[in-house]
């Protein structure tokens, strides 16, 4: 009976179809369905929002709630980025949402893109890239010389402190979000014919409040290493 159950708890990425696409085998998965369901969720709430701002004195609830949130996230990368949070609050700000969109969309029943790695390395990788992007801008070739300090013999320590932080920003994103998953199906699964009301309080931890915290790491980690690589007279 428990095996029978067991095999219920579904928390599997799924292939719903294969396409052949320039000769080659490319499969839909149900994280490609959950991921465009939330792109195109913000894109009609970022429409939506437009074509509803108004330049009044008494601007509307929707309004208000959005200027809310804007100004909010502004704090946030002002409070970490000091004078250059104006070239990295939008991106920050698209991060965030995203992030917190995707964390808590197993409330509606979709299976979480961030519970992908697929989903959550790609991001690292941006990150990756945005730091070194900005230590090279702004510390030239003391961007490689730095990884000798302070004795030549680190080297290799330093090296792959940098290579690790994709891979860490990753994956503390997705095995946090991949774990609530595995419990919440599990739940499900193995005590189904109990599983009513008092799963709410798991999903308000695993989804709700675990997922944004998550969030605001990732994004706050982004933003710190982004900042130590820019020195602090620039």
């Amino acid at each position: 009976m428990a095996g029978i159950l067991a095999a219920d708890a579904d928390f599997m990425i799924h292939s719903l179809k294969k396409l052949q696409i320039l000769g080659q085998e490319v499969y839909l998965t149900t994280t490609h369905v959950s991921l465009l369901i939330v792109c195109v969720g913000l894109i009609v709430f970022a429409l939506i929002v437009r074509m509803t701002l108004k330049d009044t004195e008494k601007p509307s609830g929707l309004q208000n709630a959005v200027e809310l949130i804007v100004e909010t996230l502004d704090g946030m990368v002002k409070s970490s980025m000091g004078k250059h949070a104006t070239r990295y609050r939008n991106y920050i700000g698209t991060l965030f949402l995203f992030l917190l969109i995707s964390n808590i969309s197993g409330l509606v029943g979709l299976r979480p893109p961030t519970a992908d790695y697929g989903v959550t390395f790609p991001l690292g990788i941006i990150t990756f890239i945005l730091i070194q992007y900005n230590n090279i801008r702004w510390n030239k070739f003391g961007a490689f010389t730095d990884l000798f300090k302070p004795i030549p013999v680190l080297f290799p320590i330093n090296l792959i402190g940098e290579i690790a932080v994709p891979f860490s920003l990753s994956l503390r994103l997705f095995g946090n979000v991949v774990s609530g998953t595995v419990i919440m199906a599990l739940i499900y699964g193995l005590l189904s014919k109990f599983a009513f009301l008092w799963p709410g309080a798991l999903h308000a931890y695993f989804d709700i409040f675990s997922g944004a915290i998550q969030t605001y790491v990732f994004c706050m980690l982004t933003m710190v290493f982004i900042t130590q690589k820019i020195p602090e007279d620039n």
